[in-house]
């Protein structure tokens, strides 16, 4: 494969399961105990890793959400607790549940590899966020939490790269996210309100801008080689359709 099939083949399995331990239960009691929303505890642990930056380069730098969705979260939060406590807690349960989740999974210290050659290779220009996050040091460094924080750092590294392609292809983030699949109703979810632009001239917008991101995040992939790349997707595939056995209500 080449690196920007690899890009193009990991990139869906890496934003679910980048984005996976922000769905426990256990993260969502941890924002509990900092005395903050869940929503407060997801926009500051996302950037609460540029420290204390103002609510515009919070939402800046996220690009995809509503810039008054995202203050109303970091404000929020901000009152509390300071950004850098959120995102270091925000990353302690990324660490905890790869540990627990993925530890004891075939091939885990493999794909733990992998996944931290690519993160070291990937090229930060021009996203904030990714460059913040790869720096703060993990707090647990066995082979389950190292591969959940790595697809976090990837899944943050595809989201500044998809960023950057919307900008330079002419659209707005807003535009971006209603001509993705899940049109209005992901708008409404990243807090953007109506009236929304009519989404039929930006459909081919996006897909260049898909294409564009698969370009710009090759260089993490092309790290890898070939066959080593090939085989991450198929690591990746196999730990998606593994989570997804054990989270079924049949078992």
């Amino acid at each position: 494969m080449t690196p920007e099939q690899v890009a193009a083949a990991s990139k869906p399995l890496v934003l679910d399961l980048g984005d996976a331990y922000s769905r426990c239960p256990s993260t969502l009691r941890r924002a509990r105990l900092l005395g903050i929303s869940g929503w407060a505890f997801y926009i500051s642990g996302r950037a609460g890793a540029l420290g204390d930056v103002r609510a515009e380069t919070a939402a800046a730098a996220i690009g995809f959400i509503a810039p008054d969705a995202v203050a109303d979260g970091w404000d929020a939060a901000a009152r509390t607790v300071r950004p850098a406590e959120v995102a270091a807690a925000s990353l302690a349960e990324c660490c905890r549940w790869g540990a627990q989740q993925l530890g004891s999974r075939p091939g885990i210290e493999h794909l733990a590899a992998l996944v931290d050659r690519a993160v070291a290779a990937a090229d930060a220009s021009g996203m904030p966020l990714f460059a913040a996050w790869r720096a703060m040091p993990l707090p647990d460094l066995s082979p389950g939490a190292r591969t959940a924080a790595g697809l976090r750092l990837l899944r943050e590294h595809f989201t500044g790269a998809y960023l950057l392609a919307v900008r330079a292809g002419g659209m707005t983030p807003l535009e971006a996210v209603l001509a993705g699949p899940e049109g209005e109703g992901g708008a409404v979810a990243c807090g953007w309100l109506p009236p929304y632009p009519p989404v039929g001239p930006l459909v081919r917008r996006r897909l260049w801008a898909e294409a564009v991101t698969n370009r710009l995040a090759a260089p993490a992939f092309a790290a890898l080689g070939p066959a080593d790349g090939a085989e991450l997707v198929e690591l990746l595939h196999r730990t998606r359709a593994e989570l997804s056995v054990a989270a079924s209500p049949d078992r």
